[in-house]
């Protein structure tokens, strides 16, 4: 086992079943928006196979964490409510995605501008 990878201490989802903050052994915690989450997910159908496949996800604000799976020791499968269950998230992919949350979360706002998506949901009616 490498000794530089990092190990969660602790992972609790909020009550709203918006946010999930995951505690790590070098002392470092991270709060992450269900949104975030969601919008970043490893899945391949967001992920794609490459670079080039890679989806932006929009209409996603709302979205809340309906359960986490553990896989193994290394990851835990989030669960959200618009029923998308396939990401599998390693210990460093939710590290990384704590550390540069912030270059993140600008890229992804970046991407939707470009696309024309928005955050919001589109509502039928």
């Amino acid at each position: 086992m490498d000794e530089n990878k990092v190990w969660p201490t602790e992972i609790r989802l909020s009550k709203d079943r918006q946010t999930l903050t995951v505690d790590f052994d070098d002392g470092a915690s991270f709060a992450l928006p269900a949104e975030f989450l969601r919008v970043l997910s490893p899945s391949a159908e967001v992920q794609g196979h490459s670079p080039e496949q890679r989806q932006t996800v929009g209409g996603k604000i709302n979205v809340g964490i309906m359960q986490i799976h553990p896989i193994g020791n290394y990851a835990v499968r989030l669960e959200f409510d618009d029923m998308h269950s396939t990401g599998i998230y390693s210990w460093d992919y939710l590290y990384r995605l704590g550390s540069d949350r912030d270059a993140l979360w600008a890229v992804y706002l970046e991407e939707l501008a470009e696309k024309g998506l928005v955050r919001e949901s589109k509502r039928l009616g």
